[in-house]
């Protein structure tokens, strides 16, 4: 079995596709067992799809591989902290573990804003694991939304 740095550098190599797609760039891979069941990277933009998150994305792979939306005895690695909707969406297919890169101050729903995976008033909760070359993927982020900036700003303050 690889170990948690190995499967988020899967998730990283997602994270870029979404990146050179002009895409909000992050990964996710779904692995039960050893297995790697499906991986995926954002693409809301280019599916008119605001659930395209990489997590979504994966989720749904991983479910028709096995044949079953729940995913009780699987990990997903991703690089960015879920939101709202992705930690909901954890919750539903029962998935054992989240380990994830960078924190999102911003929209985080497992550690930052919420703690939606670990809340006991639901009836499933997950294990967390934060900050899995938290580095690498808060990078690649940061390079997006700074390029955006640049892109965007009008010529003269260019």
């Amino acid at each position: 079995m690889k170990t948690d740095e190995e499967y988020m550098n899967l998730a990283l190599d997602e994270a870029r596709k979404a990146f050179d797609a002009d895409e909000v760039p992050v990964g996710a891979v779904v692995v039960s067992n050893g297995v790697i069941l499906a991986s995926a990277h954002n693409s809301p933009i280019m599916n008119n799809d605001p659930s395209a998150h990489a997590e979504m994305l994966a989720l749904r792979k991983a479910a028709e591989v096995i044949g079953n939306y729940r995913l009780t005895n699987a990990s997903l690695y991703v690089t960015l902290e879920p939101c709202v909707m992705c930690a909901g969406a954890i919750i539903q297919v029962r998935l054992s573990r989240v380990v994830f890169g960078a924190r999102d101050p911003k929209n985080g729903a497992v550690v930052s804003l919420y703690n939606i995976l670990k809340d006991e008033r639901l009836n499933h909760q997950v294990d967390i694991t934060a900050g899995i070359l938290s580095e690498q993927c808060g990078e690649i982020l940061s390079r997006f939304f700074r390029q955006k900036r640049v892109t965007s700003a009008p010529a003269s303050a260019r």
